[in-house]
């Protein structure tokens, strides 16, 4: 495997295990710095939309990604070119951070409408959904204070109280960072899909070969069911992972209506 490493493929592993390596055990402040916030945040800056991709979470997170890069990378790149390779990860990373940086605005604007509402008429019921809908951010402590809520609906201290724990929500949902070369990898697994869809594949789990267009379309398709639930429990950025699909798939299809873009 090692040995076939492509130049891209090979710059891009290291970029990205020196970064990991350098933001955990010699400068942290590059995790805050490098993430990309919601756009309004007092934390985000522009060239977030290019750096968050450099950054990940954890070991496994950017194992993860960076395992997947060494599989179907370096077909790719022989068969595109360094230059195509890169623009597709590029395009992909940056792409899927602008698209999930405006789905998160939507997000942001559609529980703050719902916070406005509360406030508005501040209602028990109400407040339960929205901790049910939002319970991710919350400590399961909430509930003690969601069961007397609704024992002193009227109560000033109460109804404060509900006020403030929504608009911290509203910060901490302003102020979650996304990080991670995931948007552009599945713009590269949707390229390897479409240019070599009949390829085997052999999976470790369950242990069964499978053609390359049948995974990555599964990858889709519960990709697509994960944005539709869009559960609060789940910190995984899946519109992102969406997003990198689609702007891949849509440059492979222009690159492979004119062959000459491939050498």
């Amino acid at each position: 495997m090692f040995r076939n490493i492509t130049p891209v493929v090979q710059n891009l592993l290291l970029i990205n295990i020196v970064v990991f390596v350098v933001a955990n055990f010699a400068m942290p402040v590059l995790n805050e710095w490098f993430a990309l916030y919601y756009i309004q945040s007092p934390l985000f800056k522009p060239f977030q939309f290019l750096t968050y991709m450099f950054m990940h979470a954890d070991f496994w997170h950017l194992f993860s990604n960076m395992f997947g890069l060494l599989i179907f990378g370096p077909l790719l790149e022989q068969f595109l070119g360094p230059k195509k390779l890169f623009t597709l990860w590029m395009v992909c990373g940056v792409g899927a951070g602008v698209l999930y940086s405006g789905y998160s605005m939507y997000q942001y604007k559609s529980l703050e409408e719902k916070v406005l509402t509360f406030e508005a008429n501040p209602d028990p019921e109400y407040f339960n959904r929205l901790v049910l809908e939002n319970r991710g951010y919350f400590d399961p402590a909430v509930f003690d204070f969601v069961d007397q809520f609704s024992r002193n609906p009227e109560d000033p201290m109460f109804i404060e109280r509900a006020e403030k724990t929504l608009v911290a929500i509203l910060q901490l949902h302003a102020n979650q960072p996304m990080v991670g070369a995931s948007g552009a990898l599945f713009g590269i697994l949707v390229a390897f899909a479409m240019l070599f869809p009949n390829t085997q594949l052999f999976l470790l789990f369950p242990p069964m070969p499978v053609k390359a267009k049948y995974l990555v379309l599964f990858y889709g398709l519960y990709t697509v069911y994960n944005v539709l639930l869009n559960s609060p429990t789940d910190n995984v950025a899946h519109f992102a992972h969406l997003s990198g699909l689609v702007i891949g798939a849509a440059l492979v299809y222009n690159w492979k209506k004119d062959r000459n873009t491939f050498y």
